[in-house]
């Protein structure tokens, strides 16, 4: 049986009354980005609703890390506009990084100190009331009191990057962008990272959430949006996602499609259409 091709569509985000009203965490508008001769981002479009979590989804090179940087005020993109809570990242960037916090793809937490140290320091530095008692709660939150007064450099991969989210948790920042932050986790320590995602998401925080694993897209995303060669794709829920494509009959027994299914076929579209059209040329 042939597989239908997906639309190449785009699945646009109809927000709520009140985050109209409020207007997305997250906007960015035809973002571009080169490194010399080599196009990293072609325009790339993008809204996040305040309080949701939405994965960026797309292969290694895709031009997801660059989207976060700019995004995260670490990179200035050369052509497009975004903006971050209200504030745009090229000429607010002070406002942006005041209601942001950046966990990236390795642990930024000090091995030397305990963990209970890690997040005192970090507290003091944002010089909040009772560094301790913010420690405290955070340790609490994320079921590490036991190992609150080990050093780090006795915890696993899972518990360092709970505590690195943890950190980054203090003061509250609105919007966190997590760059890949499951990479080169055991599936144990993965699925702790979830559990501390899932929290966030449940506080109202807003999340914008780099993987290639789709399965973790699955598991923590309310949207989704697949970057393939410096483009957004697709863009939608899993459920409208998974309606792009329809139900595979293999001997009279229906199989619905899993997010693996469209991301493939989306991007194996993609590719057709961007040689069809270099052919043109």
């Amino acid at each position: 049986m042939t597989r239908r091709q997906p639309s190449m569509l785009l699945v646009m985000s109809i927000l709520p009354a009140s985050d109209r009203a409020h207007g997305p965490a997250i906007h960015v508008q035809g973002l571009e980005k080169s490194y010399k001769q080599l196009k990293v981002l072609r325009g790339v479009d993008l809204d996040v609703a305040r309080g949701s979590v939405l994965a960026l989804l797309g292969s290694n090179g895709a031009g997801k890390t660059t989207v976060v940087r700019i995004l995260s005020t670490l990179l200035r993109a050369d052509a497009g506009t975004a903006r971050v809570n209200g504030f745009d990242v090229a000429t607010q960037a002070a406002g942006v990084r005041e209601c942001i916090s950046l966990t990236g793809q390795f642990a930024a937490v000090d091995e030397i100190l305990s963990g209970r140290e890690n997040l005192v320091l970090v507290a003091r530095l944002r010089h909040l009331k009772d560094p301790g008692q913010v420690a405290d709660s955070l340790l609490r939150r994320f079921s590490l009191t036991e190992a609150a007064t080990r050093r780090v450099a006795t915890y696993s991969g899972g518990m360092r990057r709970r505590l690195d989210i943890a950190m980054s948790l203090i003061g509250t920042p609105p919007v966190i962008f997590l760059d890949e932050p499951t990479a080169g986790l055991d599936p144990e320590a993965r699925v702790e990272v979830w559990q501390a995602v899932r929290e966030l998401a449940e506080s109202g925080t807003t999340v914008l959430l780099t993987t290639q694993y789709l399965e973790e897209a699955e598991q923590l995303a309310d949207r989704i949006a697949i970057l393939h060669q410096g483009r957004i794709i697709v863009h939608g829920t899993l459920a409208e996602l998974k309606q792009m494509l329809p139900p595979a009959t293999v001997e009279y027994v229906e199989k619905q499609p899993s997010l693996e299914d469209v991301f493939f076929a989306v991007v194996g579209n993609a590719g057709q259409e961007a040689t069809t059209e270099s052919n043109r040329k």
